[in-house]
């Protein structure tokens, strides 16, 4: 991995809209997205054109409640844009979570998973026919004619702005306040700008230098849920794990926590019962991974005792 990486800026991210001017007939509206009726958290029925995306900025993601792999650190990355973004959410924002896993993901079970992630008001998690939601992600481009297996299924985050026809796909592990800024103005203040306005291209996007593996690696894949030194976040700091857990258990548990939770590894069982029951998700990470994980822990534990 490179030690120098380009930060993309809300001016690039702006651009990719700029890319997709906004056309007389253009057909990203109601006579192309489908009107299926879906049902929320709290066992509302909804439309999902009428009712969800109409004339509305939104972020929709597809998820399904017992997936120990990516699902649960897309969703609290998510969670991170939506602290970042406050009261807009709900009121000029609207987050969607829908289950393409509705024989499992009822009302009543999303309900429990938007507790374990603490989700806030203006997020809603739905559920609806099998077929429906496929239509919808072959819709939205998140699927070719065939449903994936569970486990493969697309978990680009797709954000909209439906009254000017303007949407993009995008990845959960962009960075938190990237996302934040391109669904609270980029996307809103688009539809009045006639040009980029002054706006940046990628080119001139700054540089970080000095990032090493484990520094990215925490960023895009623990930061959502950890910090060092910060206290807890939706799991615990990690201020002096390394110190506190045995290497070999920590480079394990960095690797595969679905397998020791599921061997009912003590250490595992009671992190996830005193974090609402949230478990670790297995982020498909090696052996050269975690150490360079367990080897930034350390730097940064190292930097608090100067």
């Amino acid at each position: 991995m490179s030690h120098q990486i380009k930060i993309v800026l809300l001016a690039a991210l702006t651009f990719a809209f700029s890319a997709l001017p906004v056309r007389a007939g253009q057909p990203w509206h109601e006579t192309y997205f489908p009107n299926i009726v879906l049902t929320n958290q709290d066992g509302k029925k909804l439309k999902f054109y009428d009712d969800i995306i109409k004339g509305k900025v939104v972020a929709l993601s597809f998820i399904y409640t017992k997936c120990k792999d990516v699902c649960p650190a897309d969703t609290a990355q998510l969670r991170q844009v939506q602290d970042l973004l406050g009261e807009r959410v709900g009121r000029d924002v609207f987050f969607y979570s829908i289950s393409i896993d509705p024989q499992n993901d009822t009302p009543a079970v999303l309900k429990r998973y938007m507790h374990m992630f603490d989700v806030g008001p203006g997020w809603q998690f739905l559920t609806g026919k099998k077929e429906d939601v496929v239509l919808l992600q072959r819709k939205l481009g998140l699927t070719g004619a065939n449903a994936p297996k569970l486990k493969e299924h697309n978990t680009s985050v797709m954000i909209g702005n439906e009254a000017t026809g303007q949407w993009i796909k995008r990845s959960p592990y962009d960075h938190p306040k990237l996302l934040a800024n391109l669904l609270g103005d980029a996307l809103r203040n688009y539809a009045t700008s006639s040009s980029a306005g002054g706006l940046q291209p990628f080119s001139a996007a700054s540089q970080i230098t000095g990032q090493t593996r484990g520094d990215n690696l925490f960023q895009s894949r623990c930061s959502a849920c950890h910090t060092v030194g910060g206290g807890d976040k939706l799991g615990p700091d990690l201020k002096g794990v390394v110190r506190v857990r045995d290497r070999a258990w920590l480079t394990r548990w960095l690797k595969e926590p679905d397998r020791m939770i599921a061997e009912k590894d003590p250490i595992a069982t009671a992190l996830k019962a005193r974090y609402r029951n949230l478990p670790m998700p297995n982020l498909s990470l090696n052996d050269v991974d975690a150490a360079a994980l367990i080897d930034y822990l350390n730097r940064e534990d190292a930097k608090r005792v100067k």
